[in-house]
């Protein structure tokens, strides 16, 4: 039943041609052809693959069809690739493919030297050109859904009469999918040729756009900084895709700001502060929605991580000691100290064998992680003291002066002199001495 599925899938080359016709390849070609083009040339691309892993046509009933499908597509070659001049290199493969496999058909029967060591080099090249031909079907595939983006972000930017929400929301989801296969310098070429960047900072700049269209071009930037950060990060540097982010004060927006911190790392959090932002993150430790407070707290974590003096001042100067204070304080709050949580990592090993002590910490940690879950601000004041502390953004002197600063922040903040005992101890014992 499977060979019969692949076999009817790979089938659709025998009707490549009347998808790809000159008319096909305008602006005005209707989306359903251009997705049924797409599928086809998935359908070529997984035939190509499994004729890549087994290269011997008569091995098995899939393999025949796997070749099948991509000779019906060199017989048509003339008709369907020669009218674009991408498609030569195609036509090339699918040439030798078609000798190679002749080549084979005719060693077959043959049972002497020469005629094993010919079908064990054709094997080996049929393998070696349906790997080719599989490179250059996905860059047939990519330049087909480059342009189908653009064409759905400039229909949307600002939205006509042909703009669909959905169809854009799914054909972002599956660039994102693309992009998340890994490094790609051809597909790379066509982003950059195509400005993708800049349509999808429009898209995410632009409030006549739904929250749901506007964070999947968020996503969406965000993948493109996972794809290749040494391209991208420029632009996000340099445009309005932080500001947007925060502006946006949703989960998602947050999630990509996080993810973003994360990958671009200080200089991001020198520009989040240069332009006044930081003040509005920590402002987000209040929000009413809970999702919202804890990932704003994820993001000042990672700033206290990367970020260099200024922005831990403008952290400081925004009143986060005290906000993290009310936040330890709270109902989802509490003391990891009690659980050894900032114990002296030495501690306890005297006793006992070493796989004890590990199974020991194996616990704590579990029941750590457990209690976080159900409190997730707990010793968060700690939690961002340690982060500064073994961060990269401040020098030595800088963090000592940062940890006696929060000290003396938390005294001010808190209700009792054994909350501040306490939070004072676990800061202590949380940093380095």
């Amino acid at each position: 039943t499977n060979c019969k599925t692949k076999t009817g899938r790979w089938a659709l080359a025998l009707s490549l041609s009347l998808f790809l016709s000159p008319a096909a390849a305008m602006e005005e070609a209707s989306k359903e052809e251009n997705q049924q083009v797409l599928r086809v040339l998935e359908a070529l691309k997984e035939a190509s693959h499994e004729l890549q892993a087994n290269p011997n046509p008569n091995s098995a009933e899939s393999n025949s069809s796997a070749v099948k499908a991509l000779l019906e597509l060199e017989t048509e070659a003339d008709t369907i690739l020669s009218s674009d001049p991408y498609l030569s290199t195609l036509s090339h493969h699918l040439t030798n493919l078609k000798t190679i496999v002749d080549t084979l058909q005719r060693s077959r029967g043959h049972y002497g030297l020469r005629s094993f060591l010919t079908r064990r080099v054709s094997t080996h090249e049929i393998s070696r050109v349906a790997g080719s031909i599989e490179s250059e079907i996905q860059a047939w595939i990519d330049r087909e859904s480059i342009e189908n983006l653009i064409r759905a972000l400039h229909r949307s930017d600002p939205p006509s009469s042909s703009f669909n929400e959905d169809d854009l929301t799914r054909i972002l989801d599956e660039f994102v999918n693309r992009l998340a296969q890994g490094f790609n310098r051809e597909l790379q070429d066509l982003i950059l040729k195509s400005k993708v960047f800049s349509a999808l900072e429009s898209v995410l700049c632009g409030s006549n756009f739904s929250k749901k269209v506007r964070e999947r071009a968020a996503f969406a930037i965000a993948e493109l900084i996972r794809f290749n950060k040494d391209v991208f990060v420029g632009q996000v540097l340099m445009g309005k895709t932080i500001q947007a982010l925060i502006s946006m004060a949703s989960l998602s927006s947050f999630k990509v700001l996080c993810s973003l911190i994360k990958t671009i790392k200080s200089p991001l959090v020198d520009e989040i502060e240069s332009n006044g932002e930081i003040p509005k993150i920590v402002n987000f430790l209040n929000a009413e929605d809970l999702s919202l407070r804890i990932m704003a707290m994820d993001c000042v974590v990672e700033i206290g991580y990367f970020g260099r003096k200024e922005a831990i001042d403008a952290m400081i100067k925004a009143e986060l000691v005290k906000k993290l204070v009310e936040l330890q304080r709270s109902e989802l709050g509490g003391d990891l100290i009690d659980m050894g949580k900032f114990e002296v990592s030495g501690s306890g090993s005297g006793s006992g064998s070493g796989g004890v002590g590990m199974e020991g910490k194996g616990k704590r940690e579990s029941k750590e992680k457990r209690f976080l879950e159900s409190h997730p601000f707990a010793s968060c004041v700690a939690r961002f003291a340690v982060q500064l502390e073994v961060g990269e953004g401040l020098r030595q002197r800088e963090k000592r002066e940062f940890k006696q600063e929060i000290l003396k922040r938390v005294r001010e903040a808190s209700v009792s002199d054994a909350e501040a005992a306490t939070i004072t101890a676990e800061v202590l014992w949380g940093s380095s001495p």
